[in-house]
């Protein structure tokens, strides 16, 4: 219980700086970096993804490692076989249509 007091004041606090930067660059003429910075910050914060979990707990989640075999993969075929067709040199015409 303690604990959710804590991080409801700490979220509170927070929340009243940011506010506070906020209205003071909106507001005043005197402002200056550390306003700037907190209303900044606050911001790039709520960029944040709120909902995080674990990745073995989240639905649909790639397993680890899939991305490393699928480019090794991909690269040995690359390797070995190539569709690719030669670039055009710059001194040969082009054929008339």
């Amino acid at each position: 219980m303690a604990r959710r007091i804590v991080r409801w004041g700490a979220a509170l606090g927070f929340g009243a700086l940011w506010w506070w930067a906020v209205l003071r660059l909106a507001l005043a003429t005197d402002t200056g970096v550390l306003e700037g910075a907190v209303a900044a910050g606050g911001w790039g914060l709520s960029l944040l993804p709120v909902h995080c979990m674990p990745k073995a707990r989240a639905a649909g989640a790639v397993a680890a490692g899939r991305w490393r075999e699928a480019w090794r993969t991909s690269a040995a075929a690359a390797v070995s076989v190539t569709t690719a067709s030669p670039r055009p040199r710059s001194d040969g015409g082009s054929d008339p249509s």
